[in-house]
């Protein structure tokens, strides 16, 4: 018997001299791979992140056998069908891979990181500066001239929430200038947990940014 393929083989499953019996399925007599040097990972990616991700983005993994080695891939195809284990939505993604040393062996747990974004030599501003707003704290201290106000004045009204999360598109904040302070428009094109990349032709390396402002006392 001759292999239909060249290949290295994975696993026999009979031995010589075994009789081989085919009914209404063929036996399996071996697993043959065909070329290693070239191999797919199979990532379960979660429903809430399918959405930022696409066919030929970078990423990269790391196996158990090198923890200290990361692997570089591209994203060959995503599932459109959806698996759900212990009521957790996945999507199967498989990624392409190289292996021309033969490191990586079939079977092996990866761990995969996949770049849906990817900004050089941009703008940072800490997310606090868009949280400061001069002219709502402006109209606040504006005293109540008028004699009924002074006798009966308003109740101070609760403070609005700060927004935890940042949001990507067009922003606002305050920087700092000769003349004062300057509101200023920019297009928040990414964000994480403490700063925001933006882009404006109205900021520059080095400007200072307001991030927070306390009301001048009597």
């Amino acid at each position: 018997m001759i292999s239909p393929i060249n290949g290295v083989v994975l696993k026999r499953s009979v031995e010589p001299g075994q009789t081989v019996a085919a009914s209404f399925q063929a036996p399996v007599l071996f697993t043959i791979a065909e070329d290693l040097s070239k191999m797919k990972l199979h990532v379960d990616v979660d429903e809430a992140d399918v959405g930022n991700i696409k066919n030929g983005q970078k990423s990269y993994f790391t196996v158990d056998a090198w923890p200290d080695r990361e692997y570089s891939a591209n994203i060959h195809r995503i599932s459109f069908a959806a698996e759900i284990k212990d009521d957790v939505v996945t999507y199967p993604t498989i990624l392409d891979v190289g292996n021309s040393d033969l490191s990586l062996r079939p079977g092996m747990t990866g761990t995969a990181v996949i770049t849906t974004l990817d900004l050089t030599n941009q703008l940072l501003v800490p997310n606090a500066a868009f949280r400061v707003d001069l002219n709502v704290q402006a109209e606040d201290e504006k005293p109540n001239k008028s004699v009924f106000g002074f006798l009966f004045p308003r109740p101070k009204t609760a403070k609005q929430q700060v927004r935890t999360e940042q949001q990507t598109g067009l922003s606002k904040l305050w920087i700092l200038s000769e003349a004062g302070p300057v509101e200023i428009a920019v297009d928040i094109l990414a964000t994480n947990p403490r700063f925001s990349a933006v882009t404006t032709s109205n900021l520059k390396p080095g400007t200072d940014v307001i991030i927070d402002a306390i009301a001048e006392q009597p």
